[in-house]
C-alpha cells in the first residue's frame, strides 16, 4: 500500500474511495474557480502538454477515456484538439460530473462526450476499448494505485497511449521552499473560504506530498504492464506528465 492511499479526507470513517467521493461532491461547485486560482490558470497549460503529447504521437485518435473527469474540462480540451468520435469521462462524483454536463450541454457537445459514474479500479468498459486514456490530477485520490493502472492499461486497445499530468513536490530551490508555503498556507486558507470545506485543501496538499512522484511512478506505471513509461517536471517541478502505451 502506497502512503496516499492511507490519507482521508475526513478520519478514519468510510473507505478512501467513499470519503473523496463525499469531498468532491461538497467543492463541486466551487472546483473550477479555486482549480484556476490556486494554479493561477496554469493548470490549462498542463492539460494541454498532456494532448499536445497524444497530438505527436498519434496519426489519430478515435475514441478518448477521461479518468476523474470532474467537471470536464480535460474532455472538452481533448475534443477540441483531438476531434475524436468519441469521449467518455468517468468519476465517482456525480456532483463534478453534473457540472460538467452542463458545460458540455451549453457547448453543444452532448453527441459528443458522455459522462459515466465509474470506479476506476473496476470500470464497467471492455478490453481494448478506448486509443488514449488521459487523467489529470487524481492519481494521489485512487484507492487502490496499482489496480486503477492496470485497469487504465485494460481498457487500452494495442498501440494505445496513456497521458497523465499531477501535481508533486518541486525538488530544486528556492521552488521547494516556495512551494511549501503555497501548500501549507495559501492552499488550505483559499480553499477553505471559497469551498467552505477546510478538510478538503488540507488532504489534497498532503496527499501531494505521498503519492509516488518521477522514477517511482515511472516504474509503479510500468509494472501495470505500460510500455516506453516517460515523465516530465513542469512549471519548475509543480507537476509532472506521465505518458506510456500499451503494445
Amino acid at each position: 500500500m502506497y502512503k496516499q492511499e492511507q490519507i482521508k479526507p475526513y478520519g478514519e470513517e468510510g473507505s478512501k474511495r467513499q470519503q473523496v467521493e463525499r469531498m468532491f461532491d461538497n467543492i463541486a461547485h466551487s472546483y473550477d474557480t479555486l482549480n484556476h486560482t490556486l494554479s493561477f490558470g496554469v493548470d490549462k497549460i498542463w492539460r494541454n502538454n498532456a494532448i499536445d503529447f497524444l497530438l505527436k504521437n498519434r496519426t489519430s485518435t478515435d475514441s478518448v477515456l477521461d479518468i476523474a473527469t470532474g467537471t470536464g474540462d480535460f474532455a472538452i480540451l481533448a475534443h477540441k484538439k483531438l476531434h475524436p468520435s468519441r469521449i467518455v469521462g468517468c468519476d465517482i462524483s456525480e456532483g463534478m460530473m453534473n457540472i460538467g454536463r452542463e458545460k458540455v450541454q451549453k457547448l453543444g457537445l452532448a453527441d459528443k462526450i458522455a459522462f459515466q459514474n465509474e470506479d476506476c479500479s473496476q470500470m464497467s468498459f471492455k478490453d481494448n476499448e478506448f486509443d488514449a486514456v488521459i487523467s489529470a490530477f487524481a492519481l494521489r485520490n485512487f484507492q487502490n494505485l496499482d489496480q486503477c493502472l492496470k485497469e487504465m492499461h485494460r481498457v487500452l486497445n494495442n498501440g494505445g497511449h496513456l497521458s497523465v499530468v499531477d501535481l508533486c513536490t518541486p525538488v530544486s530551490f528556492p521552488m521547494k521552499q516556495l512551494f511549501y508555503i503555497y501548500k501549507k498556507v495559501i492552499m488550505p486558507t483559499f480553499g477553505k473560504l471559497l469551498s467552505k470545506d477546510a478538510t478538503a485543501y488540507s488532504y489534497l496538499p498532503e496527499t501531494m506530498d505521498a503519492v509516488p512522484q518521477a522514477e517511482r511512478m515511472q516504474s509503479i506505471i510500468s509494472q501495470a504492464g505500460f510500455n516506453n513509461v516517460n515523465f516530465k517536471r513542469l512549471a519548475f517541478g509543480m507537476c509532472i506528465l506521465y505518458t506510456a502505451e500499451k503494445l
